[in-house]
């Protein structure tokens, strides 16, 4: 990465663009070594792309030496390179595999430890929620209701309990009861009643709802907690055999009034960060995210994986164009099989309702400065470091396996990170560039911001700026920073969502199929 003149950055030697660090206007001039001078021709916003060569109409334009479009009419060296004069093209991926050999993590007393809730099942609660869990969007004023009683005054006699939340959704009815829709919605819900971050659970039923979730023998809790090795169902409420929602809450109530106390006799223990489960996010990206932010969380991934902790990257739509850097590195053939038939069915599905994966990129992503879904992709997966990939899961799959592993979502951050929950991760590593303020509530997120600009603006909503990495500030020494955070977080120190939120959970579960 070489920066002109501190007026833009060249991030690789090939680049026919570079990336304005300040507002760039005609009449300024970059001279970038050893020969070129190029004058600037156009008004160019900070964060976007100046043309360092004339670039023929249908060429490919490149940022981290790899493509990130095709110029659509000829560009002029020092043009402004944007979506008025680049497209993505023909959307394409490369399926060639490349196997790798796996890592091999070291033993549990040569790495760091936190401080974590240990669970029967042999995973780690960063928190320790009581939740109530929705089976129907119907009901989720009721679900609310019942989290809502259990103020912080109440809270306080019981310091082992991070809160008692509601876990909503928008779904549960009114969908095909042999659809894709329900199989993820149910999957969802399962896994959640069984998160580590939940160490009791009440699940409420409206009762006549297509989401008839009461006949699942698996959902079983912790609600008495014997060092977290005893395990009891879940109490299911039904409203319309209750006798209706005031009945339900006084019931709900009582029920968590009992769980109080034995879920607080749980204490957090020293653990090492080999039983973290970490999901790797984006949200309301910029040209800074796969500069700073990104790269950022991947070097913090490659430490994590390295200990044996899970890093669980998602977001399936925003592979394209840089789903090599996932498939020449696999462990084994069927993992890159698996991701290729990922990205094929989003393609299928695509050309089948008739839009473009390049839709995928936001008017605020283009805002801060990204053009293509390939240079959103390119810059997305840099979270993901340089691991080896062990495994693909379906979208809210539980993930068992430890080391660098995908899972199949959307690329909407809240269903992603709801995924990714459902999946296990108890800590959601969240880049942004233009600001976001989403916090699960069932796992902790670190929004790490890519500038320094949106972070002063934003400081209220950002856990850690990786904006100064632009000033040369060196990424190694901020990765140890972060991971110090990680580590605290996870031990217990509240993320600036968790200030935020009380009483309800982000959940927005998958729901790909129709509505009736």
């Amino acid at each position: 990465m070489r920066d002109h003149q501190k007026l833009v950055i060249q991030l690789s030697s090939h680049d026919s663009v570079a990336i304005a660090l300040c507002d760039l206007v005609p009449g300024m001039q970059l001279k970038i070594p050893p020969y070129k001078i190029i004058d600037i021709r156009q008004e160019i916003p900070t964060g976007h792309k100046v043309a360092l060569e004339p670039i023929a109409l249908g060429r490919p334009v490149l940022r981290y030496g790899q493509v990130i479009g095709y110029a659509t009419e000829f560009i002029h060296q020092g043009d402004w390179v944007h979506t008025h004069n680049l497209s993505e093209g023909k959307i394409q991926f490369h399926s060639k595999i490349n196997i790798v050999n796996p890592l091999t993590y070291p033993a549990s007393n040569n790495i760091p430890h936190f401080m974590g809730f240990k669970r029967a099942d042999g995973r780690a609660g960063t928190r320790n929620y009581i939740a109530v869990i929705s089976t129907v969007n119907c009901i989720s004023a009721t679900a609310q209701q019942i989290a809502r009683a259990f103020t912080p005054d109440i809270m306080s006699d019981y310091p082992n309990v991070d809160g008692v939340v509601a876990v909503t959704h928008s779904s549960g009815c009114s969908i095909p009861s042999n659809g894709l829709s329900l199989k993820l919605l149910h999957r969802t819900l399962e896994n959640l009643l069984h998160h580590p971050n939940i160490g009791g659970a009440v699940l409420i039923s409206l009762g006549c709802e297509v989401n008839q979730m009461g006949d699942c023998n698996s959902l079983s809790i912790n609600p008495d907690h014997d060092n977290g090795n005893v395990q009891s169902k879940s109490p299911f409420l039904v409203v319309q055999q209750l006798g209706g929602v005031h009945a339900t809450i006084d019931t709900a109530i009582a029920i968590i009034r009992d769980f109080l106390p034995k879920v607080n006799a749980l204490q957090r223990t020293s653990l090492p960060v080999s039983w973290l489960t970490v999901g790797l996010q984006c949200g309301a990206s910029d040209a800074w995210s796969g500069i700073t932010a990104n790269p950022l969380v991947g070097l913090v991934t490659d430490r994590l994986t390295y200990y044996g902790a899970s890093a669980v990257l998602a977001e399936t739509t925003e592979l394209f164009g840089a789903e090599h850097f996932l498939t020449q590195r696999v462990v084994n053939q069927q993992v890159g099989e698996r991701l290729v038939e990922k990205m094929a069915w989003w393609q299928e599905q695509a050309a089948r309702f008739g839009f473009s994966i390049d839709n995928n990129p936001t008017p605020g992503n283009k805002a801060g400065g990204l053009t293509t879904i390939y240079e959103k992709s390119l810059g997305a997966v840099a979270k993901a470091g340089s691991s080896p990939l062990n495994a693909v899961y379906d979208y809210g799959e539980k993930v068992v396996l430890p080391g660098l592993v995908f899972m199949d979502t959307p690329g909407n951050d809240p269903c992603s990170v709801t995924g990714q929950v459902a999946g296990g991760c108890n800590l959601i590593l969240f880049t942004t560039g233009r600001g976001s303020v989403f916090g699960n509530g069932l796992a902790p997120t670190l929004k790490i911001v890519s500038n320094s600009e949106t972070y002063q603006r934003l400081q209220s909503d950002i856990d850690f700026n990786a904006g100064p990495i632009v000033d040369g500030e060196s990424m190694h020494v901020l990765a140890d920073r972060l991971i110090d955070l990680v580590i605290d977080t996870a031990s217990g120190k509240r993320t600036r969502s968790e200030w935020q939120t009380s009483y309800q959970a982000e959940i927005y579960p998958w729901q790909p199929g129709a509505i009736l």
